[in-house]
């Protein structure tokens, strides 16, 4: 049986000793986060429990994954979801090249020896954990330690099957993976889970039972162009508030593909690069590329003299 260890004993876990420390730590990584938001991920990590973040593209859900692994001091480890993702992918997988090569090193030494190879003696020896492949739910229950505690990103699962759901509920759960033919690995420390939807799909309830939650809106005018000066610190104040200012006006037309704040931030980064000062420069027009996404949307929009 594996030892657990409280998670607030693992290093970096002292800036997530409250809901005011996390936010501030936070900040100090450039990712500027909301109370409520800040106290979920305090609660997440102190109850040992996944956060489940939901809300239209580009408004920050992974990369707050990111910013938490860095305070932490773990790993990022990403597991990218899509349609047909099973356990090989995202949990484990048996190496069998390494076994086949085994089996013929096992079958020379017994010819060498004289003597026959039992069933079982060959089974328990293609299924040590030196041939369990680990994928990347495996990998995070193994890589938190008391030195740094793994962040375990599951990113836009609302794309995996509903199958998948249940694939996740026993390490949710338990914080472990059972392997039939080797048996069950269970996290020391658990890792800290940040799972992603753009509710594509509705998720299973046995799984959001088993999660803390936090809803990502579109953030405010003043909080995008905080946002903005902080990840985009070398802009002009000016330039910050009219590329706020215009993604506000094209979100609010109705485009096929809404900007999400992380599109702004592409958007002002391209502008600056450009060394564009005014927004309705002609040459402003070059770096529309970074903030529409969708071929309608640049038609409809490319050639307003406001953009």
């Amino acid at each position: 049986m594996v030892e657990r260890h409280d998670p607030a004993q693992a290093a970096g876990d002292g800036v997530l000793s409250s809901p005011a420390a996390v936010r501030q730590a936070l900040a100090a990584q450039g990712y500027l986060a909301e109370p409520d938001l800040s106290a979920a991920c305090f609660l997440a990590s102190r109850l040992t429990r996944p956060l489940l973040c939901e809300g239209p593209p580009g408004v920050g859900k992974t990369s707050l994954a990111a910013a938490l692994a860095a305070l932490t001091g773990g790993p990022l480890i990403r597991l990218q979801c899509y349609d047909g993702l099973d356990s090989t992918h995202a949990l484990y997988d048996w190496d069998f090249a390494a076994q086949i090569l085994h089996i013929r090193t096992i079958e020379a030494q017994a010819k060498a020896l004289g003597r026959p190879i039992g069933a079982r003696e060959l089974a328990d020896e293609l299924h040590d954990r030196r041939f369990l492949l680990a994928r990347p739910v495996l990998q995070a229950l193994e890589s938190s330690t008391e030195r740094g505690r793994a962040v375990l990103l599951i990113d836009e699962i609302d794309r995996a099957d509903d199958e998948f759901d249940a694939l996740l509920l026993e390490v949710l759960s338990e914080w472990s993976v059972t392997v039939p033919e080797f048996g069950t690995i269970t996290a020391a420390i658990p890792p800290l889970v940040i799972l992603t939807s753009n509710r594509t799909r509705e998720l299973h309830d046995a799984l959001r039972r088993r999660c803390l939650y936090h809803w990502f809106a579109q953030p405010d005018a003043d909080q995008e162009e905080r946002i903005l000066a902080q990840r985009v610190p070398e802009s002009a104040a000016r330039l910050r508030a009219a590329v706020v200012a215009e993604a506000g006006r094209l979100r609010a037309a109705g485009p096929a593909k809404p900007p999400g704040t992380a599109e702004t931030i592409d958007w002002l980064r391209a502008l600056s690069a450009l060394g564009v000062e005014e927004l309705h420069q002609p040459a402003a027009r070059a770096a529309l590329s970074a903030v529409l996404k969708d071929a309608d949307d640049v038609a409809r929009f490319g050639g307003d003299d406001r953009a």
